[in-house]
């Protein structure tokens, strides 16, 4: 039985926070592309007057784990909006987006 006490429990998952990661990163703009394979979300912090921002983190995901983030999400919201009201999505004008010159052929 004392073995049983040391070993976690089949199923379960040991999952480490770091204090940097843990302080987070504030963004306001998700960017998301696709390809057959994966789903990459670039997280950027945009400041009104600045005109220039760096992705701030990078997040890739299998097309399953992606649909799977979307369903929890979800999720979510709809529990947040249940405790607090609903959440105002209010319209905003599209951003132009630059990622730097293009190439020439």
């Amino acid at each position: 039985m004392a073995d049983q006490k040391k070993q976690p429990n089949q199923g379960q998952i040991n999952i480490e926070l770091d204090e940097t990661v843990a302080q987070g990163i504030y963004s306001n703009l998700a960017i998301i592309n696709h390809s057959v394979s994966e789903f990459v979300v670039d997280f950027v912090t945009i400041m009104p007057g600045i005109p220039k921002s760096k992705v701030k983190s990078r997040i890739i995901l299998t097309p399953q784990h992606a649909k799977r983030f979307l369903k929890a999400l979800n999720d979510n919201v709809k529990r947040f909006e249940n405790a607090h009201g609903e959440i105002k999505d209010y319209e905003q004008p599209p951003i132009p987006l630059n990622f730097g010159p293009t190439g020439e052929a």
